[in-house]
């Protein structure tokens, strides 16, 4: 019975994957088979990963390990999201680094949860796959915004200034843009969204009261993590004087 319900979640979620390409294909998003490559490494890398936790779930350093890893991955990936941008292999890796461990360090020392290896998978987990998140978007909205205001940006510089003083306003568009989705998911939860780790945790077993719990610390961890994760990527985007050239290719940036 196990093995057709397997059988049967991987038929529906193959439709699920074909209709995301086939609407994506129709729509000229122009992403290719990403989508797909996406959804097949998901299958496998949580089909390993379910195997994996059984032995990290029982002790905390097994746990702390397994948090790095994920640390290391996400910065990988932040940084590749950006490599366009100058400084922006470095700075993605640092700030999702700096905004998932001071977060999840800060919701430990303040006694929000327990340190259980349990907690520490969650919680690291969620805080940062969206610190992750937080910096491929305030990388990308940074790139876009410089582009969008170069001529704004080469004439503070041709006046003298700084580059941080230069890209002050962009990099404020960036991280204000970048944290808007976490606000709106936060203050309407509960009324247009039932959070992942709400309905988890109840599902695990736990009373609406902890989920509950869990989810708000959660949730304000998350918008914490962000925001130094934005403040910091954008410190370190801010050093450089180049402006990364547009699709077309015109201008490729000014040094002071």
């Amino acid at each position: 019975m196990e093995l057709e319900t397997l059988l049967l979640s991987a038929g529906a979620l193959a439709v699920l994957l074909a209709l995301t390409l086939g609407l994506q294909r129709w729509a000229g998003v122009g992403l290719g088979l990403q989508p797909l490559a996406a959804g097949v490494r998901a299958i496998l890398q949580l089909t390993v990963i379910a195997v994996v936790l059984h032995g990290v779930f029982e002790e905390l350093w097994t746990a702390f390990l397994f948090l790095i890893l994920m640390l290391m991955v996400a910065s990988v990936t932040a940084a590749r999201r950006i490599r366009e941008l100058p400084l922006g292999t470095r700075a993605a890796p640092v700030a999702v680094v700096a905004g998932a461990t001071i977060t999840i360090g800060l919701v430990f020392a303040l006694q929000l949860l327990p340190v259980t290896p349990s907690n520490v998978i969650a919680v690291g987990g969620i805080v940062t796959g969206n610190s992750m998140s937080a910096a491929t978007l305030t990388g990308r909205r940074f790139m876009a915004t410089s582009r969008a205001e170069r001529a704004q940006i080469e004439g503070w510089l041709a006046l003298g200034a700084r580059p941080p003083q230069a890209f002050a306003e962009v990099s404020r568009t960036s991280i204000k843009e970048m944290l808007i989705p976490a606000i709106d998911q936060t203050k309407n939860t509960g009324l247009v969204t039932l959070p992942g780790a709400f309905v988890g945790a109840i599902m695990g077993g736990a009373s609406p009261t902890v989920a509950a719990h869990f989810q708000l610390v959660v949730l304000i961890g998350v918008m914490l993590a962000q925001t130094i994760v934005g403040i910091i990527e954008t410190r370190i985007l801010s050093r450089s004087s180049v402006i990364v050239a547009d699709a077309a290719g015109q201008g490729s940036g000014t040094s002071s």
